[in-house]
């Protein structure tokens, strides 16, 4: 009588390399595999990751470290209330051009990092934030602090509760900052920002899988 090997009947990873070379596809991926373990690395990665989220000050050591362009030009985020962020760039030097208007380099390079903050804050530090496509409409001068106001056009606080991959695209209005109370600002530009977001989680487990495919 014919009989089936153990390691197959019951579903578990094949000891004999020749066995698992010869095992059709199919089956071959519902065999199930451990979790990859967290190494030094991925445990001070994580670490620092909930530090970058934890609030201003260590958002400012880590971009001073990791993303210097942000730490000079000393963009920050505001929460104006609980729907609404904004991203605050001072008037600085460093953010000017020749004529003493805000440089239209910068306007553009900090729309991503105040998008990236914005997704980075909420969806935290288990995730990573790249970001797919940028548009910027330039409309007049800026002669001033410039606000960037944030409004995501899916809900990302479902969109992360759902733990998987998604897309996020942001519609800002950039603002010449006038008064505190925001009253008589002026749009000076407007931009639209689509952002990946991934659990830290699935590229380890990619990363795994490829380990194992080769």
């Amino acid at each position: 009588m014919n009989t089936i090997p153990a390691t197959k009947a019951e579903g578990f990873e094949l000891s004999r390399p020749e066995a698992a070379a010869g095992e059709p596809r199919a089956i071959r991926a519902r065999i199930p595999r451990a979790a990859p373990k967290q190494n030094w690395f991925d445990r001070v990665e994580a670490f620092i990751s909930r530090l970058s989220v934890r609030d201003t000050f260590w958002q400012r050591i880590c971009s001073f470290i990791w993303l210097p362009y942000a730490f000079f030009s000393g963009i920050r985020m505001k929460k104006l209330d609980d729907l609404t962020y904004a991203a605050i760039l001072p008037f600085k030097r460093f953010n000017k051009n020749w004529y003493r208007a805000m440089a239209g380099g910068a306007l553009l390079a900090n729309s991503e990092i105040a998008g990236g903050m914005y997704v980075f804050g909420i969806a935290g530090a288990d995730y990573t934030v790249v970001c797919k496509h940028l548009e910027y409409r330039f409309l007049r001068p800026c002669f001033g602090p410039a606000v960037y106001k944030m409004k995501p056009r899916e809900n990302i606080h479902e969109l992360v509760a759902a733990g998987g991959e998604f897309n996020l695209t942001l519609d800002m209005d950039i603002l010449q900052q006038v008064s505190k109370g925001g009253e008589d600002d002026r749009r000076v530009g407007r931009c639209v920002a689509t952002f990946h977001v991934t659990p830290k989680a699935h590229h380890k487990a990619r990363k795994a899988r490829k380990s194992l495919e080769g």
